[in-house]
């Protein structure tokens, strides 16, 4: 009796306090684009949210049934805080980056990120291995590689990398040995934890059978591969196959064929996401409301400044020495994105791809830097990116000669393919 009464108190409690909130947003809120934020009565930040009409938006909250995901929310919220933004883009862009330097609870369990997309990871330590995962983690270090679709065909083809290359793929808290790795004591031989480097796929990191350097130098081909600037890989599987087919080894030379075909599909994808990442590179300029126009340097698919929208030939000069900084600094060019990087990209090209006119309001960097305003009529618009991520095929590079060595044909240890 005593606890049905605690409860009747805590939901009367509940209700009001619900009740208070929503007086306080129908007294106060507009409709207008912003974020807002729902807090718990510790002061901890539940949830973040965005909308082109804030008031609409969290009025909804109170309409919701008690199993809805908006009545979970407001149940645990104590206060409702929120802020206007120019334009539904700069909401879109506000909330993001809200939700990575808050990780609030709800948006971490209920989140729309990129979880259904894989990535390629580098992973750190001694001896670093390719591992196929589904989104990016937080600021861990790695380097990733992707968006892709397929993780069972991303995965395949990082098998047949590894393969080719002798890079390890078993645990990652499984400690490396490396031959010129100094030891006080070793009792006993060394057992491979798996059957990798028995059948020369492997270069045996953990058992010594390699130096540091060595395996850093395989690494280093597999990077240069999915930065697409090494087709080495590719040259060692084309050359094995062509050679066992000299010698009639018909299935061998099937086999060897199927793994080459695994790593093209992988070098059309990211032949393609290098194309869809440098399309999303101009000058983007947004209305905002009540004439609060923004303009948005993007470069890569990342927003590097943000500036009023010029009115005068001096905020124009400004603007075109943003540009001109911008575009002027080197990165690197290659499928590898940093961590920080792959959710901000993912927002931006899913919102041209919804909003395929808004690329009418972008402008290519040299008509800015150089101030030729561009006539709507008189010049066609930038071009729309393409679709992230993608999967239709690419145009291979043709095929190259037989080395006439590779890297590792001198080497005792290194990976032998086989069917």
């Amino acid at each position: 009796m005593r606890a049905l009464s605690k409860l009747k108190l805590f939901a009367a409690a509940s209700g009001d306090q619900l009740a208070a909130m929503r007086a306080d947003v129908r007294a106060r809120c507009e409709d207008r684009p912003g974020v807002y934020r729902m807090l718990a009565p510790d002061g901890e930040i539940v949830y973040v949210g965005k909308s082109k009409r804030v008031r609409t938006r969290l009025m909804s909250y109170f309409r919701c049934g008690p199993e809805e995901k908006g009545a979970r929310i407001v149940r645990e919220a104590d206060r409702i805080e929120w802020d206007y933004t120019p334009s539904e883009f700069a909401a879109l862009v506000d909330e993001l980056r809200l939700i990575k330097r808050w990780r609030p609870r709800f948006n971490v369990a209920m989140k729309r990120d990129a979880r259904h997309f894989a990535f390629i990871k580098v992973t750190r330590g001694a001896a670093p291995k390719l591992a196929v995962v589904r989104g990016a983690g937080g600021d861990d270090g790695g380097f990733y590689y992707g968006p892709f679709r397929s993780a069972d065909r991303v995965g395949d083809a990082v098998r047949e990398l590894n393969d080719v290359l002798g890079l390890r793929d078993c645990a990652l808290d499984r400690r490396m040995h490396f031959a010129d790795q100094p030891e006080l004591f070793q009792l006993t031989p060394r057992t491979p934890g798996c059957i990798r480097f028995e059948v020369r796929k492997c270069l045996g990191p953990c058992v010594a059978a390699c130096t540091s350097r060595e395996y850093d130098e395989r690494l280093a081909l597999a990077r240069g591969f999915l930065d697409g600037v090494d087709d080495l890989p590719m040259q060692a599987l084309r050359c094995d196959m062509e050679q066992a087919a000299e010698r009639l080894e018909f299935e061998r030379a099937a086999s060897l064929r199927d793994k080459l075909r695994r790593l093209e599909g992988l070098r059309e994808q990211f032949l393609h996401f290098r194309f869809a990442i440098e399309t999303l590179s101009f000058v983007y300029s947004v209305s905002g409301h009540g004439g609060d126009d923004r303009t948005y340097v993007i470069r890569r698919g990342r927003i590097r400044a943000e500036l009023p929208t010029p009115r005068c030939a001096r905020e124009r000069g400004a603007l075109a020495e943003t540009v001109r900084d911008v575009f002027a600094r080197t990165e690197h060019v290659g499928a590898q994105i940093p961590t920080h990087e792959i959710d901000e990209l993912l927002l931006l090209s899913s919102w041209f791809r919804r909003f395929p006119d808004e690329m009418a309001h972008c402008t290519p960097s040299d008509e800015v830097v150089h101030e030729r305003p561009r006539s709507r009529r008189a010049s066609a618009p930038v071009t729309a990116p393409a679709t992230l991520p993608v999967t239709a095929p690419a145009t291979l590079p043709p095929p190259v000669a037989c080395p006439a060595e590779t890297p590792w044909s001198h080497a005792a240890t290194g990976p032998a393919l086989a069917p």
